[in-house]
């Protein structure tokens, strides 16, 4: 969890820089955000100064998404965007298909209406949010890429003042190399996290603010994917498939996605829900093995995997939306959780989150108050709420199994239309799994190299990268649980959930140990989320490490 700060001794030694508005992450979320209080600062003829932190390389290089994209949010904030010349890559959707899986056949299901994407366009995500970046600093946003806020700064009076930023420089051992810079200081009068899901920043606030009190826990997936060049006419532009069943077990959430671009493109990728109870399960390989289904093998054959990655998304819906206002600062985009599980879509709804945000900061800019109220208010009334509140219950009818799920959301999409009087509950998603002792292990098919592939040879389509010599930044609350708990009770399931071999047992002469190959970390903070001993705690490593993604 990510060390608060206050005013001490030791920020003497950093550079401080003040700003009006201070945003965190460079995704939809928070490039809407910066690029709206811009517009709204431009219209009154005023100055506002807003920077944008973001702790990947570049803009764009932690983004990962399937992604069908609804630009409805899009259409509000830059209306005359399809008009530009400088678009990035967007793919009209065209035709929408849904199939249930069985070990040999796709059998066809009826499209969901949640699911329907006309109007919508396969894009590559961290393209554009590139595309939005330049739009935000052609209005006179500061952006800082490469920076990551580790810590909350706190005003005298407990609100939240700002942000600091991590130290470059430091090694293993926690000793300033002759390369160390103390992280900035970042002040202002409004902080906006736009972090993502499972934000390091935002869960330490949550706890801190008591955000959570009055909701359900939030719950999460694990979507991995890969991006292919397939022979040319193999990729039908438009169409989006999106499949249940196998090779998951029927108590398991989970399915598939194609989305065919243009220029003989796909994405191919795989969801889990981190509710999975068998502490075999491995998410990676349920993907690898996916592919070689009768019904996707054709499609790849003859192609080359050139993109491969894996990110955490919020799955709790409406129920588990926490309060989005505190002292100093307000949550936006998946760093709140609105993403529309059904409809599997959160971007709109991260960018409508944004504005309305941005609305209210405006608003407030000159009446000196601290916690922006309103802010939660917009929400309330707006189209994010409407739309989460009418598909709350289908994502946690699953708990039920799927053919029971499927009969319910059948009911409440046709039936009730989302007005059901009942809102179902949530557990946190490491509260279910299983001992050891009560599940089956799983045996994996050997990857081919050709359609599948080990996961050290995918990770290298990543484009990770840390700096050898820093600290750890997968630190095991208490290390001895790891063994002890971890590998004795529950099978050592970081070594399967985790998408990028980060996690390793080891048999040393003293026993077992856990190894943290920490370079090879994706950020999907699958970890810091699906951990049975919630003795992981993910932070962030120094700005500019990670993947980097090019067309996800």
């Amino acid at each position: 969890m990510a060390q608060d700060t206050s005013n001490n001794a030791r920020q003497t030694e950093r550079e401080n820089m003040d700003f009006d508005v201070l945003v965190v992450g460079g995704g939809p979320s928070g490039l809407a955000t910066a690029i709206r209080l811009k517009q709204c600062a431009q219209a009154a003829g005023e100055e506002l100064s807003v920077c944008l932190l973001e702790k990947g390389a570049t803009i764009g290089a932690h983004i990962l998404s399937g992604a069908v994209f609804e630009p409805r949010a899009l259409d509000e904030l830059l209306p005359a965007w399809r008009e530009q010349t400088d678009l990035p890559l967007m793919t009209p959707a065209r035709r929408d298909r849904f199939r249930f899986l069985t070990a040999r056949y796709a059998l066809p299901l009826p499209t969901p209406p949640h699911m329907h994407n006309k109007g919508n366009y396969i894009v590559s995500l961290g393209e554009l949010c590139r595309w939005l970046a330049v739009k935000a600093e052609d209005l006179g946003v500061d952006i800082f890429p490469g920076f990551a806020g580790v810590a909350p700064h706190f005003d005298a009076d407990g609100a939240l003042g700002g942000i600091v930023t991590g130290d470059m420089g430091v090694g293993k051992n926690l000793e300033r190399t002759a390369n160390y810079q103390p992280g900035l200081l970042l002040r202002a009068r409004q902080t906006v996290l736009a972090e993502g899901c499972r934000g390091s920043l935002g869960k330490t606030l949550i706890a801190r603010f008591n955000l959570d009190a009055h909701c359900q826990p939030q719950t999460y997936g694990i979507g991995l994917k890969e991006l292919w060049e397939v022979p040319t006419g193999s990729a039908r532009a438009g169409d989006v498939l999106h499949t249940i069943g196998w090779p998951l077990r029927r108590t398991t959430y989970g399915g598939s996605f194609l989305y065919h671009l243009k220029d003989d493109l796909v994405s191919v990728g795989f969801v889990v829900g981190l509710d999975y109870e068998n502490p075999y399960l491995s998410p990676y390989h349920e993907f690898q093995r996916f592919k070689h289904h009768p019904s996707i093998l054709p499609l790849l054959a003859g192609g080359r995997r050139i993109a491969y990655g894996a990110r955490a998304l919020n799955e709790g819906g409406a129920q588990s939306v926490p309060r989005l206002h505190f002292p100093g600062g307000l949550l936006v985009g998946c760093e709140a959780g609105f993403m529309n599980v059904p409809k599997i879509k959160g971007s709109h709804n991260a960018m409508k989150s944004g504005m309305l945000a941005a609305d209210a900061i405006f608003a407030a800019r000159k009446d000196g108050s601290k916690e922006i109220k309103a802010y939660g208010e917009h929400v309330r009334k707006s189209w994010i709420v409407q739309e989460l509140h009418r598909v709350r219950n289908i994502r946690p009818a699953f708990r039920f199994g799927l053919w029971w799920a499927l009969l319910y959301a059948a009911l409440d999409t046709y039936i009730l239309r989302g007005r059901a009087p009942w809102t179902f509950r949530h557990r946190k998603d490491h509260q279910h799994l299983l001992s050891r002792a009560r599940a089956t292990p799983i045996a994996y098919p050997k990857p081919d190299g050709v359609i599948s592939f080990d996961l050290l040879t995918n990770l290298s389509f990543a484009g990770v990268y840390h700096e050898e010599n820093q600290p750890v930044h997968l630190r095991l609350q208490q290390p001895e649980l790891a063994i002890s708990e971890g590998a004795k009770r529950y099978a050592s399931p970081e070594t399967r959930y985790c998408p990028a071999g980060v996690y390793e047992i080891v048999e040393e002469e003293k026993g077992l140990r856990l190894q943290i190959n920490a370079q090879n970390c994706l950020h999907c903070k699958t970890c810091d989320i699906k951990d049975p001993l919630q003795n992981i705690d993910w932070i962030p490593p120094e700005g500019g490490g990670g993947p980097n993604y090019e067309r996800m």
